[in-house]
């Protein structure tokens, strides 16, 4: 398969940071000269800015228009993460499953990792254990999961795990940070 160049989605970005700034799509009009239809078509993915539009939006939402296509989404919808072709050597290992800046975050651990490491996603997270045995704290209790359990962990948790079985496998699947997908009325 060869490599090409990705065509990216500047609009998720340009959201993304809008919402971050809470800014209306007048707003933005307003400061960057453009219309609001036109910013709410690049914003879903309708139209494509061109470079010097890039740069009224950048510079109406406080940024660069390098730092907006640096966090834009990749257009392809399907993008295959193989597995690692090396030998386990028996250390412990940590493999991204989606690559890229996306709403889903997956992580696989492979091993045990530093188990005094405690966690707190502004998300939810879901975590899978493919093989082995893990133990898990949160929210003051103690959970044993092994291979085919899942425990769900809704934004704002604080948890810990560590492996209880060497070269225990576990997946970790969250709505990725830079989503607002937090109930408001938890915070």
């Amino acid at each position: 398969m060869d490599e090409q160049k990705e065509t990216l989605r500047v609009g998720s970005a340009v959201r993304r940071r809008r919402r971050q700034l809470e800014l209306t799509l007048a707003v933005v009009a307003e400061r960057s000269g453009l219309s609001v239809p036109f910013l709410s078509q690049v914003e879903n993915e309708r139209a494509r800015p061109s470079r010097r539009s890039l740069q009224r939006v950048a510079d109406a939402l406080l940024t660069t228009d390098v730092e907006l296509l640096a966090a834009a989404d990749p257009a392809c919808t399907v993008d295959l993460v193989r597995a690692d072709q090396s030998e386990a050597d028996g250390s412990p290992s940590v493999r991204d499953l989606v690559r890229g800046h996306h709403q889903l975050h997956a992580i696989e651990f492979t091993g045990d990792h530093d188990e005094g490491r405690e966690f707190q996603h502004r998300n939810d997270e879901l975590m899978y254990v493919v093989g082995g045995a893990v133990e898990v704290e949160a929210e003051g209790r103690a959970y044993r999961l092994g291979r085919g359990d899942s425990l769900y962990l809704t934004g704002g948790v604080r948890h810990r795990w560590r492996a209880t079985v060497p070269d225990s496998q576990v997946l970790v699947v969250a709505v990725a940070d830079h989503i607002e997908a937090m109930d408001d009325s938890r915070r």
